[in-house]
């Protein structure tokens, strides 16, 4: 009985706002990053799609990245900010179990789709010639299709463990959303069929893609230091910086907060490391691919231009 009536229980979300002055100051900060976030993620999404320029394998795969961010800062950030506004911090069960299925299904996609990116930039630098034959339209969409299945495959499989384990301990979430180990510290009763589970899902969503990132990147590296031109090391290593950097600041908050033993996290740590590659990952990785892409602000140069033109042609008519 208890144990059926902690199914049907709500959920109490402590949040990013503690009750200070600066709560609102945070509520602020963390409004125009999701408001910034989303433009900046539509508007690479758009630059991508009108620009012919940007019709590559490379952009194909990055507006896909921008519209994963857009897809899982809106299953935590909008329900942090609203509880803010309306004063009240519960969830329902129901909810706390869609948003759960969501996030895992949109940062599983992500953590697939930036370590097969990172194929991309393989074939662009060791084997140039045969890019348009390795990176064809069907090899892309066979690289969406796995990022996709595999996230989808992490969610099926951690969200009914999670969420049919027995809450009886404390409902109150010590966190902004319900993220896996959170919800794994409110749980009782027999783990080990969860943690065998978020085992394998951490090695196959966070080791497998990071290992092909690795084994990509270094025969990158061996294939620059073999290159004589200067210009062209230094071209190699433009493609690649922007993308490298994604990959840092995405995968190790990730690897903090699904591969560090439980015995080192602290309630603090997890909120921070989680709003780094949750909050802050969606709003950096539009900037890091267009300020320093040459081809990102040439696009938004020649859509303006396009726009001007126009708009002279409307007023001279």
């Amino acid at each position: 009985m208890d144990g059926n009536r902690s199914f049907s229980s709500d959920f109490t979300l402590v949040g990013l706002f503690p009750n200070t002055r600066v709560s609102g100051l945070l509520f602020a900060v963390i409004s125009i990053i999701f408001f910034v976030a989303m433009t900046a993620n539509g508007v690479m999404i758009f630059l991508i799609h009108v620009d012919p320029q940007l019709h590559t394998p490379m952009y194909f795969l990055l507006s896909h990245l921008s519209l994963i961010d857009m897809l899982y800062i809106s299953t935590t950030v909008p329900k942090t900010l609203v509880n803010y506004l309306r004063g009240q911090r519960t969830i329902s069960f129901a909810a706390c179990t869609a948003q759960y299925f969501l996030y895992m299904g949109f940062v599983g996609a992500e953590f697939f789709l930036l370590g097969l990116m990172a194929y991309d930039r393989y074939v662009a630098i060791c084997s140039p010639l045969r890019y348009p034959v390795l990176m064809s339209r069907r090899v892309c969409w066979l690289i969406l299709g796995s990022s996709w299945s595999g996230g989808a495959l992490d969610s099926f499989l951690l969200t009914p463990i999670t969420m049919r384990l027995p809450f009886c301990a404390s409902h109150k979430i010590n966190h902004f959303f319900c993220e896996a180990p959170t919800m794994l510290r409110l749980a009782c009763g027999d783990k080990a069929a969860y943690e065998t589970v978020m085992y394998v899902c951490c090695v196959m969503m966070l080791l497998v893609p990071f290992s092909v990132v690795v084994a990509s990147y270094a025969q990158i590296l061996l294939t620059v230091q073999q290159m004589r031109s200067a210009e062209g090391k230094r071209k190699a290593f433009a493609t690649c910086s922007s993308h490298m950097m994604v990959v840092t600041l995405f995968y190790g908050a990730a690897l903090y907060t699904y591969m560090l033993p439980q015995a080192y996290h602290t309630p603090l740590k997890d909120k921070v490391f989680s709003a780094f590659y949750t909050i802050l990952t969606p709003l950096l990785n539009p900037l890091i691919y267009s300020l320093r892409n040459r081809d990102v602000m040439g696009a938004l140069k020649r859509v303006r231009a396009r726009r001007r033109g126009a708009c002279a042609v409307v007023k001279g008519g």
